[in-house]
Parts: structure tokens; C-alpha cells; sequence
């Protein structure tokens, strides 16, 4: 039993669910970025360089015999390629997603810094102890 409650203790405890949010949130957002470069971005580029996908994009460093053009055939064919077009795409990919990333730090940081700025209400005074209050009151008595 004692385990089992090291366990949950772990399970619980804020770091390992902070990271359990981290890793799924961080899922979703790769596919937030994946469809922001595929569906957003290559198109634009496309449209520029006449070309959607980089994928395909290669140069062949060997003999090819039977003309493949077809990238999967020619490695499938075991010739040597310089396939960059698949590393053009992670580079977009990374690129935006720093980019997403240092605007996000940047607006929380922003946010940090206008929470700081904002002056700390005023501690309420603490109370008057109850002999301060005689002393105070005998004192007037006195005055009179």
C-alpha cells in the first residue's frame, strides 16, 4: 500500500501534471502549426515559386537508369539523392512555430509587466491592541 500511495502522491503532485498538460497541449498546438504552414503558408509560397510540394523537391547524386522521377521510387531504387525539399518544409515549420512562440512570450511577458506596474493595494492598518486603546482613553480623561 505504501506504494501506491507514493504513486498517487507523484500522480498528483503539481510538476508531473503540469507536464501531462504541457505534452498534450503541445500536441495540439504541433497541429495548430502543421496546418497553419500546409493549409496557410505552402500555398502562399506556391503561389510564389509556382511549386506546393516541396516534398518532391531533390537531386539525384547517382546513376538513373530507368528515369524515375518519383522520389519514393528512386530511394525505393536505392540511388543516392540530396532530398532538401522535405528539410525546406521542417524549416518553414520551425520557423513559424519560433515565431508563435516569441509572440507569446512576448504578450505574456506584457502582461507580466502591466500586472507589476499596477500599485499593490494598501495593507489595512492592524488593529489597535485593546491596552493602547485604555491608555489612549485614560489619557483624554485626563486632558478634561
Amino acid at each position: 500500500m505504501g506504494m501506491l500511495q507514493e504513486f498517487r502522491e507523484f500522480a498528483i503532485k503539481g510538476n508531473a501534471m503540469d507536464l501531462a498538460v504541457g505534452v498534450i497541449i503541445g500536441g495540439a498546438f504541433g497541429k495548430i502549426v502543421e496546418s497553419i504552414v500546409g493549409d496557410l503558408v505552402m500555398p502562399l509560397v506556391s503561389r510564389i515559386t509556382g511549386r506546393l510540394d516541396f516534398s518532391n523537391l531533390y537531386v539525384i547524386l547517382g546513376d538513373n537508369p530507368k528515369n524515375l522521377t518519383a522520389l519514393a521510387d528512386i530511394k525505393a531504387a536505392g540511388i543516392p539523392v540530396f532530398a532538401y525539399g522535405n528539410f525546406l518544409t521542417i524549416v518553414v515549420n520551425f520557423a513559424i512555430l519560433a515565431f508563435v512562440i516569441f509572440m507569446m512570450v512576448k504578450q505574456i511577458n506584457r502582461l507580466r509587466a502591466s500586472e507589476a506596474a499596477a500599485p499593490a493595494p494598501e495593507p489595512e492598518a492592524p488593529p489597535t491592541p485593546e491596552d493602547v486603546i485604555l491608555l489612549r482613553e485614560i489619557r483624554d480623561a485626563l486632558k478634561k
